[in-house]
């Protein structure tokens, strides 16, 4: 058979993931660091596993709703408005498995062939082969090191054309650490105003925030009408291999959401539901620790590699630092097959997150002080090692 001929265009135009690449030569290599993943290593939080439990040992394990419990959707909105003074009915909320359903739900709610996704980079590798498997345009707007990795409102305004459909604002950023402040959305937000452009605002790393408290661009001023709010379980409560995520948005946005949702998925894990109930009402301070311990690593690693000669902007969210690699006179795909040749150290090109991610790496540092102490005497090694080899040349 010629699968060439059978396989979908769109499906074959889209880019593998580059983080998928290294993970799977880790797999080779049991004796490997890798600080790849961005996956917390902190064990999800008792009350969390133990209410788990409890739904199992009442037997529920039934479908629930397509759009997820009433119960959770309520309490997801009891904590929207708590914590970022958001106010969203259970009507205005869909439970997805995991925050990447929630992502190309949206996507694929709003684009036809030929509409403009506006994706700041370096970004979350989905937003791009989503947009490509729905016959969208992705439209790159790279972000800046001297900006702090911020998009500026004044490269959205240009990036803008008459097929927009969608801006993408994924912040914090996954895999600069970057955020943007109160003024970054007010300008954005004065430049979407008159638009007929939906915000598709992946805030899954919200509450991991080191220097301020989260805010929304849908609470910014006539922005909540136009926002579909992406967010999660997985990074907040060390939940990743539970596969619960959510959208909060207009009710007209979120019932098309749910239609595409019932086809696709039918309805997220129960239990997971059940568990996440207890997560959002009675796990804030195992949240707060978390973060504690992600700000001493961020530290950690932020001047360990400065004082390695890697100039590494100090990111304010999430739980990646995205150091600077130029100065070892490698590209980022060079630089990190060789750290994991030679020292067995695993990190992902900046390339994995878009073009403009050229001449940086990405660094999770959600792993133990241990495993981060380790890595980064290997990578100082690796840099001496090569200065060495450059010098005899």
């Amino acid at each position: 058979m010629d699968y060439e001929k059978l396989l979908s265009d769109s499906a074959k135009k889209m880019r593998p993931s580059g983080i998928r690449k290294f993970f799977d030569l880790v797999a080779e290599m049991p004796d490997c660091i890798s600080l790849g993943v961005g996956e917390p290593d902190f064990q999800t939080p008792w009350d969390i596993r133990d209410m788990a439990i409890h739904s199992l040992e009442l037997g529920r394990t039934k479908y629930t709703a397509n759009s997820g419990l009433k119960e959770l959707r309520t309490e997801i909105g009891n904590y929207l408005k708590r914590k970022y003074n958001m106010e969203y009915g259970v009507d205005e909320l869909l439970v997805t498995v995991g925050g990447s359903e929630a992502i190309d739900l949206a996507i694929r709610a709003l684009i036809e062939p030929g509409d403009e996704v506006i994706i700041p980079e370096p970004c979350y590798v989905s937003y791009e082969p989503i947009t490509t498997l729905t016959e969208g345009v992705p439209v790159p707007v790279p972000t800046k090191e001297e900006d702090d990795f911020r998009v500026t409102a004044e490269a959205i305004k240009n990036a803008i054309t008459d097929k927009t459909k969608i801006l993408v604002l994924p912040f914090p950023n996954n895999p600069t650490g970057a955020v943007l402040r109160h003024q970054d959305l007010v300008e954005i937000a004065d430049v979407l105003r008159d638009k007929d452009i939906v915000i598709l605002s992946d805030e899954i790393y919200s509450e991991l925030k080191y220097d301020q408290k989260h805010e929304s661009i849908a609470t910014i001023e006539g922005m909540r009408e136009k926002t579909i709010v992406i967010n999660g379980f997985s990074k907040t409560f060390s939940m990743t291999g539970w596969r619960l995520g959510y959208a909060a948005g207009p009710k007209p946005l979120i019932q098309v959401m749910t239609k595409i949702h019932q086809s696709c998925i039918m309805a997220a894990p129960t239990t997971s539901q059940y568990a996440a109930i207890t997560a959002l009402r009675d796990c804030d301070e195992d949240v707060e620790e978390m973060r504690r311990q992600y700000d001493m690593r961020r530290k950690y690693c932020v001047r360990k590699l400065n004082e390695m000669g890697l100039k590494t902007f100090e990111p304010m969210g999430a739980f990646y630092v995205f150091p600077n690699i130029q100065s070892s006179g490698l590209s980022s795909d060079e630089f990190c097959e060789q750290l994991l040749e030679k020292k067995k150290v695993a990190i992902i090109p900046g390339t994995a997150f878009g073009a403009s991610g050229e001449g940086f790496a990405r660094i999770s540092y959600a792993y133990s002080i241990d495993h981060l102490r380790e890595a980064m005497k290997r990578i100082k090694e690796f840099l001496s090692e090569l200065k060495g080899e450059n010098t005899d040349e």
